[in-house]
């Protein structure tokens, strides 16, 4: 005799509905993506820098960017974040974000899609920064660290970048000489590997930096690196723009 298929509850149809998750989030004890290529993700990345956030966020202001379903807006919620906002430019993750915001009872999370090229039009400085995870999906990433300490960092950014190349950094000099050719050849010099068709089967992925230049890029834009707790993670303070950086124009919203 046959054994009925068991009927889904509404919580389960709704998260099937709302798939493919990429967060792997638990939603009334249900698992969003367990079989996520990489495991319990992002929970077993977090696990391993969550101690550089203050346990008790006292009501500051978050910006998410890229916040996909929103596991770290949840996290900052319940570290007793104030104002949290969080952006994403595809509209799939926005939803799963909203769903899982309502039913973990953080309803006041502000959801809004939109780049990152428009944190700007936002208006604010948040305490607290969240760019995990973007910047290689961008095509113009340095715009887009410039714009966010310009208009959006007003004290903490967590920065995160897939890296790819040596996990060690070549002492720069101040200047080379224009005859200098054996430090480019160094892979452990500041480069950004430019990806003109596909990298894991993903055509969003631009601009794969090495450690060099993720921490090169975090502070010619003005950041002060502050811990270094995952081979890819950093929080960064705001500090001052170099004086040859020039401020970044603010680009407004599309109509």
């Amino acid at each position: 005799m046959a054994v009925p298929e068991r009927k889904l509850s509404e919580t389960e149809r709704r998260i099937d509905e709302l798939g493919p998750w990429f967060h792997n989030l638990r939603i009334e004890g249900i698992e969003t993506a367990p079989d996520h290529f990489l495991g319990d993700y992002p929970a077993f990345k977090w696990k391993h820098f969550r101690h550089v956030v203050p346990d008790d966020l006292e009501g500051r202001s978050v910006l998410d960017i890229g916040c996909n379903a929103g596991f770290y807006s949840l996290q900052m919620k319940e570290r007793n974040a104030g104002r949290v906002v969080a952006i994403d430019s595809d509209p799939r993750y926005l939803d799963q974000a909203r769903f899982a915001a309502e039913k973990a009872g953080h309803g006041d999370i502000e959801f809004r899609q939109m780049s990152v090229y428009d944190v700007g039009s936002l208006g604010n400085r948040f305490d607290l920064v969240i760019f995990m995870g973007v910047l290689y999906h961008l095509r113009h990433p340095l715009l887009a660290l410039d714009l966010l300490h310009e208009h959006a960092v007003g004290d903490l950014l967590l920065f995160q970048s897939m890296q790819r190349g040596p996990d060690r950094v070549t002492a720069v000099a101040e200047d080379h000489d224009f005859s200098e050719w054996d430090i480019f050849e160094d892979a452990a010099f500041p480069r950004l590997s430019f990806v003109e068709n596909r990298y894991a089967a993903d055509p969003t992925n631009w601009f794969i930096p090495n450690r060099a230049a993720a921490e090169a890029m975090l502070r010619s834009t003005g950041f002060v690196i502050e811990e270094h707790p995952e081979r890819e993670v950093y929080l960064c303070r705001r500090g001052t723009r170099p004086e040859a950086v020039e401020p970044p124009p603010r680009i407004a919203p599309a109509n």
